[in-house]
């Protein structure tokens, strides 16, 4: 699951017309790399949650992503407002089946292989996330890690990259399940019943969080 659905504050003026997945970054549509590399990784089958000018991203890739010898086939979870992390799943559940789903923010750009996080077991947590070194704009960290289980910021915090494997009933079986409400909200609960592991990604990974970083990281592909 892609989550595409957010408005794009930060991004104005870019995004007062064109959803933030859509915006370009060397020469292709943000989404557009989630999609190749997604589909590279052997996912057949991508749930897109679209609110905010979604028709537009429907629009642009319709319901067939094709890579190469590979095809996807693009479900969209449309929202009548955006339903933050959490409640995007919980309304995009029914798409996504019983089995462990993978995650990516729309607004990230990485070089991460999801195939190796397709390839982890959830045995006895009920997700598994994806950290980075922390960026300038977060320099705090969000959480820390200790013998591959997530915790509490603490010694050492790192940055959520948007990446991660989940199981639906972390969020079905979340005691305060509401029709909006934060992904963090249920991470920071599943952290005291120990049920969410965690790596550490060293390659490349940007959060596209403003028209600057856009703008660099455009120049940066297009070297």
């Amino acid at each position: 699951m892609i989550l595409a659905a957010g408005r794009g504050e930060r991004m104005r003026p870019l995004t007062e017309h064109t959803p933030k997945p859509l915006l370009q970054v060397g020469g292709k549509a943000l989404l557009q790399y989630h999609l190749e590399h997604l589909v590279a990784a052997g996912v057949s089958d991508i749930v897109i949650n679209i609110s905010y000018l979604g028709e537009q991203i429907r629009n642009y890739f319709g319901c067939q992503f094709i890579s190469g010898n590979n095809v996807a086939t693009l479900n969209y979870s449309a929202e009548p407002e955006p339903l933050e992390t959490a409640g995007a799943i919980l309304h995009a559940l029914p798409l996504l089946g019983d089995a462990p789903f993978l995650l990516v923010n729309g607004d990230v750009w990485t070089d991460y292989s999801f195939d190796l996080l397709l390839k982890k077991e959830l045995k006895s947590v009920s997700g598994h996330l994806v950290l980075v070194e922390n960026p300038i704009h977060n320099t705090g960290g969000d959480f820390s890690i200790v013998k591959d289980m997530l915790v509490e910021k603490a010694v050492s915090p790192l940055t959520f990259s948007g990446i991660s494997l989940l199981s639906p009933a972390l969020i079905r079986n979340y005691p305060k399940c509401r029709r909006i409400f934060p992904l963090s909200e249920v991470f920071h609960d599943a952290i005291k019943h120990q049920q969410l592991s965690a790596d550490v990604f060293s390659g490349q990974w940007w959060d596209i969080g403003t028209v600057d970083r856009l703008r660099k990281l455009d120049e940066r592909l297009k070297r």
